[in-house]
């Protein structure tokens, strides 16, 4: 009985949450207009707010590293039907042994990585609103025939090397997951950031963490785009005032349903579309949760190399935390 009172009373608190976070479309319009980076660095600028991300910031975020230990940041890649997968990964083993003096071994891996299953990083050239992508590019210079000639994943092969910041929510609220539809607020943000002492700073990426993974666990596999916590429109004028380089979560960077009338998708227009700032998704976060709980350090060298395919719309990844 004491639990079913339990879970009736979280099921009106985040009813009660999602009502609050309810954005109009003309509030969301003014959100987008002042975290425009467009001609920030250059009408020719092809890596947005990876310009944060200086030599500097990255020998300094190298200074974290204290005991070489590093925490894998992605989640499984398993072949086969996933609710969250817009088409399934498949994977087709080559090589017949025979028992020479060379037997040589091989796969073909086909994976449509974007959407709510694998873990990857979104370019800029992902989307457009308007007919424009990031920094004024038209959409038409993507192609079916010949993909993103601009803002394509290629503009990272230089990687992602900076420090790494992880806002543990649901430690946070003192729970092992958030409810779906749950958002996560300014006040949250920056609730974190007095209870840990850390603030986002300049050229970070943040690690933004649902519990996705322990709710996984304990519930099995649920279709996200039907309910999932995410973080509000508004924390991107967070981000866009502190600098921050990339945002990334443990599902997809969004509240489901969105909270914007007939707009699926709020946070990755303000971010990706204008700010240019590229996000990871569906990222595993539980390891590096438990590991910076144990050390009270939610601060690491984050490390990520996406795969360098010419005028590609993003990469899948396994970005690295190093403590």
């Amino acid at each position: 009985m004491k639990q079913r009172s339990l879970l009736f009373l979280m099921a009106i608190n985040v009813a009660s949450s999602m009502a609050s976070a309810q954005t109009s479309t003309a509030q969301f319009e003014q959100w987008f207009e002042q975290v425009s980076n467009h001609g920030r660095w250059g009408p020719d600028d092809e890596l947005g707010t990876l310009n944060f991300i200086t030599p500097e910031r990255t020998r300094k975020a190298a200074e974290l590293v204290r005991d070489g230990v590093s925490i894998s940041l992605s989640r499984e890649l398993k072949p086969g039907e996933n609710l969250n997968a817009i088409a399934p990964l498949q994977v087709e083993y080559t090589g017949d042994g025979g028992g020479g003096l060379l037997s040589f071994f091989g796969d073909k891996t086909t994976i449509l990585y974007h959407g709510w299953a694998y873990s990857h990083l979104d370019a800029l050239a992902h989307l457009a609103s308007h007919g424009e992508l990031y920094n004024g590019y038209p959409e038409s210079s993507f192609s079916k025939e010949n993909g993103a000639s601009k803002l394509g994943i290629e503009n990272m092969r230089g990687g992602i090397v900076t420090r790494g910041v992880l806002i543990d929510v649901p430690w946070l609220k003192n729970v092992p997951y958030l409810e779906p539809s749950t958002p996560i607020t300014l006040e949250d943000i920056k609730a974190w950031e007095d209870r840990t002492g850390e603030k986002i700073q300049e050229g970070d990426v943040v690690l933004i963490r649902t519990g996705r993974e322990a709710r996984e666990a304990e519930h099995g596999l649920w279709k996200v785009q039907d309910g999932t916590a995410g973080p509000h429109p508004e924390v991107a004028t967070l981000l866009h005032e502190r600098g921050v380089a990339v945002l990334g979560s443990d599902v997809a960077n969004e509240i489901y349903p969105s909270v914007v009338p007939d707009n699926r998708g709020p946070m990755h227009l303000l971010a990706i579309n204008s700010m240019g700032m590229p996000l990871f998704d569906n990222l595993g976060l539980q390891a590096v949760a438990r590991e910076a709980r144990e050390r009270e350090r939610w601060t690491f060298l984050f490390v990520a190399a996406p795969l360098p395919f010419r005028n590609g719309t993003g990469s899948a990844v396994n970005p690295l935390a190093i403590f």
